[in-house]
C-alpha cells in the first residue's frame, strides 16, 4: 500500500487573495496613528511574516524618523492590536479564492490527499478566514504563527504540521507564494510549488522552487506525479 500524499499550503496569496482586506486594515491603522497609507501592491510585499512585521516594516519604511521619536514598542503594540481587531472584523469583505483553488481542493479529497495549512497569520484569524470563505472542511489541520513556539521560515512549522497530520516528509509537498515558504520547504526537504507574483518583494527567479504555477488551474498534473511516488 502506497503512503498517502500530504500537501501543506500557505494561506495569504496562495489559497486566498487577501490583499484587498489587508490593505484596508493596514490603511485604517495608518490613518488612525497619523502615518502614510499604502497601495495594494505595496502591501503584497510585506504580508508574509505576520501582522507585527507588516506594521513594523511599513511604518519604518515611510516614517522612520518620526517613529523613532516616540515609544516604538508601545506604539507598535497598539498599532498591531488595532490592525488585528479591525482585520478580524473585516476579514472576508473583498478576499477571494485564487483561480482554480476550489476545484483543486475537491480533486485532492477525491484522490485521498491530506491537506493542511501553514501560515504566518495568527491561527484564529486563519481558521476564521477559511470558514468565512467556506473551504475550512477541506483541511485536516491549520497552523498559524502562534500555534507553535516558532513559525516560517523555521522548517519545524511545516514538519510539525505534517507530523500531526500523520504524513511522511518523503511523501509531502508544500505550495506557497514567497521566499518565506520556499525557505521553509527547502529546509524541511519537501518539494515546493511556487505561485507566480506572490506576496513578496522577490522576483520569481530569485525564489527556490521545484515547480512554478500561475494559479491552481492544471496543478493536478504536477501533483499526480507525486501520488504514487
Amino acid at each position: 500500500m502506497s503512503q498517502k500524499l500530504t500537501i501543506v499550503l500557505d494561506l495569504d496569496g496562495t489559497l486566498i487573495e487577501t490583499a484587498p482586506d489587508l490593505i484596508s486594515a493596514h490603511n485604517h491603522v495608518m490613518k488612525k496613528f497619523g502615518f502614510k497609507t499604502k497601495y495594494e501592491e505595496d502591501i503584497k510585499k510585506l504580508v508574509g511574516k505576520g501582522a507585527s512585521s507588516l506594521i513594523t516594516r511599513s511604518v519604518w519604511g515611510v516614517a522612520r524618523n518620526k517613529f523613532s521619536k516616540i515609544n516604538d514598542d508601545k506604539i507598535k503594540k497598539e498599532m498591531v492590536e488595532e490592525f488585528i481587531d479591525y482585520y478580524s472584523k473585516n476579514i472576508c469583505v473583498e478576499s477571494k479564492l485564487l483561480v482554480g483553488v476550489e476545484n483543486f481542493l475537491k480533486w485532492s479529497k477525491n484522490n485521498n490527499i491530506s491537506l493542511g495549512v501553514c501560515t504566518n497569520k495568527q491561527e484564529y484569524l486563519a481558521v476564521k478566514l477559511l470558514k468565512k470563505i467556506k473551504i475550512n472542511h477541506y483541511f485536516e489541520y491549520v497552523a498559524g504563527s502562534n500555534t507553535f513556539e516558532y513559525c516560517k521560515p523555521d522548517p519545524r512549522h511545516l514538519t510539525n504540521v505534517i507530523e500531526i497530520m500523520q504524513g511522511n516528509l518523503k511523501n509531502s509537498l508544500m505550495i506557497g507564494d514567497s521566499e518565506t515558504d520556499a525557505e521553509t520547504a527547502r529546509s524541511a526537504g519537501v518539494p515546493f510549488i511556487l505561485i507566480e507574483n506572490g506576496y513578496t518583494e522577490k522576483k520569481t527567479s530569485e525564489i527556490y522552487h521545484d515547480h512554478l504555477i500561475k494559479d491552481f488551474v492544471g496543478i493536478e498534473q504536477i501533483i499526480s506525479k507525486y501520488i504514487n511516488h
